[in-house]
């Protein structure tokens, strides 16, 4: 007896890679081996012979198992026997030529830089659809659309004639943004700075300041998404954009901005730092500086000087400057579980309050929300969207502060990697570098400095690819 079905064609899931075209993800040809019972049932059920001991071994089952699987359901016509089985060995189970044993073809994830990026990227489940980072947020974009044949199988279910057949429809590419190369020395360089702090976890971020792209984008801890055997969940989260701190110190540039933009003070002006008592808290820096420029209040990260600026002027205008750099806002790189950090709703702020906003307290943001700050300081108050896919042409952007003002505010900065300032460790011979380093406390336990730069190159003052935020807790 013949009989006439429809088998699906699968369509690959589609590739990812990086932004010079190097793998990150890619689907491998693997089967499911599937029992039609009702046939099987039919034939005389699972028999104890050379064959059927055969298929057992093959799916690490024992014959006894086999026939309970297969005789659970006598008159179903599908159950999965074995899941992303490989073609060699698929191809020895078809030669058993046992009745009611079919094969289907499917396909296996597979990612060849391993754990580099694996935070980013995600994984699919067993059955191809994203459930972790890009590839669940591009799950549509990376998923094709079955095709299928009609054939006729003989009395055994076996496929004797293809009689019509539809092409998948096959799913898109991915290109991302980020370099391999990059990915792997920013991974290492997270690794080492975890362990040198002692701390539990981190996340680091790379960006091109002219194009808003990712580079980079590393989290510790990480996983092997090709083995994810002995991974917690914790391991999974992409932290650059999922956990939230207080941003402290690094807010500092922002505060004398606004400062400068409300005509407060002049790029020259002399700010008196003395420890002082405010609502019964005394705010005071790590070292007595009876009163410091603007530029010395960046390189000595002066918490009086802030708060001085601050009382000077309304809280909403400097909430206003760190919204319009991206505070409390989503980046709109489209990866699911990004958060928006968060930025305080009162309606009475008490003086303590507007001091220590200005000193990053009483706001929470994401790794990536401070590198998008800076990059935003890095090209000189154009605020750029970020992409987590190859941008070509660069985006246009739109200004949220004047250039002169923060190319001023920028020059500020370049003091903090000076001897003196509190970056000296990000200099870089023959570079100038603006940078701004901050720390923050988050319950009992002291999270490592940040550090965020941007480069420029000494021809010319050439932009690279540059504000980063190398670690964080």
């Amino acid at each position: 007896m013949r009989s006439l079905r429809e088998v699906t064609t699968a369509s690959p899931r589609g590739m990812i890679t990086d932004r010079e075209g190097r793998p990150l993800a890619v689907s491998v040809p693997v089967n499911a081996v599937w029992a039609d019972p009702k046939t099987i049932i039919s034939k005389g059920g699972v028999g104890y012979n050379q064959r059927w001991q055969a298929l057992a071994s093959a799916l690490h089952l024992s014959l006894s198992t086999l026939a309970e699987r297969v005789n659970s359901n006598p008159a179903g016509r599908f159950i999965y026997l074995a899941r992303q089985v490989s073609p060699q060995q698929a191809e020895w189970i078809d030669k058993l030529n046992l009745p009611g044993i079919n094969l289907r073809e499917e396909s296996r994830r597979f990612y060849p830089a391993g754990h580099v990026a694996a935070n980013l990227i995600g994984f699919t489940n067993i059955d191809g659809q994203g459930i972790e980072g890009v590839e669940k947020s591009f799950n549509a974009q990376l998923t094709g659309k079955p095709g299928s044949r009609l054939v006729r199988k003989d009395k055994f279910g076996h496929v004797i004639e293809n009689i019509t057949e539809v092409n998948p429809v096959p799913a898109h590419e991915l290109q991302l943004s980020i370099d391999e190369r990059l990915q792997t020395v920013t991974e290492d360089a997270l690794d080492n700075a975890v362990i040198w702090n002692k701390a539990e976890s981190g996340a680091a971020v790379l960006i091109n300041i002219p194009t808003g792209e990712i580079l980079s984008m590393a989290s510790y801890p990480d996983f092997n998404p090709n083995n994810r055997e002995g991974a917690q969940l914790d391991d999974f989260r992409n932290r650059a954009i999922s956990d939230t701190f207080e941003p402290g110190s690094t807010v500092k540039p922002l505060v004398i901005m606004t400062a400068l933009q409300q005509g407060i003070v002049q790029p020259d002006s002399v700010i008196d730092t003395h420890p002082f008592i405010l609502d019964g808290h005394r705010i005071r820096d790590v070292g007595y500086y009876p009163e410091l420029t603007l530029t010395g209040i960046l390189q000595k990260s002066s918490d009086t000087g802030v708060s001085h600026l601050s009382l000077a002027m309304p809280v909403q205008k400097l909430m206003d400057t760190y919204k319009s750099f991206g505070f409390g806002l989503p980046t709109g790189l489209g990866l699911t579980g990004e958060s928006s950090g968060l930025l305080p709703k009162r309606r009475y702020w008490s003086d303590l309050d507007r001091a220590s906003f200005a000193f990053g307290y009483g706001l929470m943001v994401t790794p990536l929300q401070l590198a998008h700050v800076y990059a935003t300081i890095g090209s000189f108050g154009i605020y750029r969207p970020l992409s987590i896919t190859k941008v070509d042409p660069p985006v246009i952007g739109t200004r949220v502060m004047s250039e002169e003002l923060v190319h001023e505010v920028e020059h500020m900065m370049e003091s903090v990697a000076l001897p003196g300032g509190g970056g000296t460790k990000a200099a870089v011979r023959d570079y100038r570098i603006a940078v701004k380093t901050g720390d923050g406390e988050k319950k009992l336990a002291m999270m490592a400095n940040t550090l965020i730069s941007t480069w420029h190159t000494p021809q010319a003052l050439r932009r690279q690819a540059t504000p980063d935020l190398p670690w964080w807790w």
